[in-house]
């Protein structure tokens, strides 16, 4: 049988060490942000039903997913693209017994079934923050914080990346304006999502097929295209969509709570900023890299009404998601990566040991079992040489903090430790090692 070559499926990736404590580093920041928050982490399966992702979005979105039937059975299955909707299955499941409010976070894979480009895969990871039972502007501002401050801990500044606020209540009533039904607003808001991924003429007959005119449609641009800065607030998003600014009262206080957060330096006002996704009710958000090179780093928003979708109890939300693809191409860019893919991410031994002989193999064996219960990384060398020298340029490539020879003192008791980062090298009796090590 002729010999086979095998890959990893196109869009996804193979993570070896030091890739992986690349994406760790990133989930460090992401973990760390959440539980100073106060948000607690949860998970959930890696598949659902395919109809909790079509009861939101309709049958269209089956062509995105990863579906599946299994053998002999009757129930349609898709792996998870996102974490939204097992979020409000969970707490609708526990109806009211939760906690108010419920703040919770993850950080799972998921898995998209669409043609791999720069930054999107069909497989990745992504934080997702969700803060449930509060419908005030305060908790839409403390979700935004927890992003910021985990992109802060990365590194980045408000000149690397800004956070781009909207609100489709504002927007909703603006496309009221122009004439479009309110059954034609969910259309809206997709071909402003898609419009930078539309040509013109595409543009054009979607905006037909919803009741767009040409005149409505070249507002709607204009629009979109309008940027505020954050102290504008209501008024000026009002005047720039040519509609009153009763009932966008929410937008004033969310400007306030963002500034009480001390992060009014990273947002400004995107009217083109919608979210596709037809479960937002209110203000959503993105994050971008500020020249506007990459896809989009984070986004959500506020989504009353899912839970209750799915079962449960009407419950105000508001949450976002952050993928690791764009996340890592932004931080790689901007020189906040390890130049050395990732090496010095790695867990440093705090022990190498060095068999000098092969009769203190037993020893060493013994000695690295005594290390680890003690609480230490404990690393040796799985070659057959004897030679001190090379053996302690493997400690020093694994970048162990010292090394503890076995060597002719042996006999009498003792061992030889070495600093690695120092040089100096010491004897130790065998029955201070540990002490020693873990001083």
């Amino acid at each position: 049988m002729p010999q086979r070559t095998f890959q990893a499926p196109k869009g996804t990736r193979d993570f070896y060490p030091a890739d992986l404590a690349l994406r760790r580093h990133v989930e460090a920041a992401w973990r760390s942000a959440s539980v100073d928050f106060g948000f607690e982490e949860v998970e959930g399966p890696t598949f659902e039903h395919l109809e909790l992702y079509t009861v939101k979005s309709g049958p269209g979105i089956v062509s995105e997913l990863f579906s599946f039937r299994r053998a002999g059975g009757d129930d349609d299955y898709a792996l998870r693209p996102e974490f939204t909707p097992t979020l409000a299955r969970m707490v609708a499941a526990r109806g009211g017994s939760l906690p108010v409010p419920v703040k919770w976070f993850a950080i799972p894979n998921f898995f998209r079934a669409e043609r791999p480009q720069r930054g999107r895969l069909r497989e990745f990871t992504q934080w997702n923050v969700d803060l449930l039972g509060l419908d005030t502007p305060d908790a839409d501002a403390e979700v935004i914080a927890v992003a910021a401050l985990a992109l802060e801990r990365l590194g980045l500044r408000p000149a690397d990346v800004r956070i781009k606020l909207s609100h489709r209540g504002a927007m909703g009533a603006a496309l009221g304006a122009m004439g479009v039904r309110p059954d034609q607003v969910a259309g809206a808001f997709e071909l402003l999502d898609r419009r930078d991924r539309l040509d013109p003429a595409a543009i054009r007959a979607r905006a037909t097929e919803i009741g767009l005119s040409d005149a409505a449609l070249q507002s709607l641009m204009l629009a979109a295209a309008t940027r505020i800065p954050l102290e504008g607030g209501a008024a000026a998003i009002a005047k720039a969509l040519g509609i009153g600014a009763t009932g966008l009262e929410a937008i004033d206080a969310l400007c306030a709570a963002l500034g009480a957060r001390g992060i009014a330096g990273w947002c400004e006002w995107d009217l083109g900023i919608v979210r596709g996704l037809a479960y937002y009710t209110g203000s959503v958000f993105e994050i971008h890299e500020a020249s506007g090179a990459e896809r989009a780093i984070a986004g959500g928003g506020r989504y009353d009404g899912l839970v209750e979708l799915v079962g449960g109890p009407k419950t105000s939300a508001f949450g976002f998601g952050m993928g690791d693809v764009v996340l890592s191409l932004v931080l790689k860019d901007r020189g906040l990566l390890p130049a050395d893919g990732g090496e010095s991410l790695l867990p440093r031994p705090d022990v190498f040991l060095i068999s000098a002989d092969q009769s203190a193999d037993p020893v060493m064996h013994r000695l690295a079992a005594e290390l680890r219960r003690a609480g230490l990384h404990v690393r040796h060398s799985y070659k057959t040489t004897r030679n001190v020298g090379k053996l302690l340029g493997d400690a020093g490539k694994c970048r162990a903090r010292r090394a503890v020879i076995l060597d002719a003192g042996l006999a009498s008791g003792q061992v030889s430790v070495k600093d690695l980062d120092g040089g100096s090298q010491t004897a130790v009796a065998m029955s201070d090692l540990v002490a020693t090590l873990t001083a």
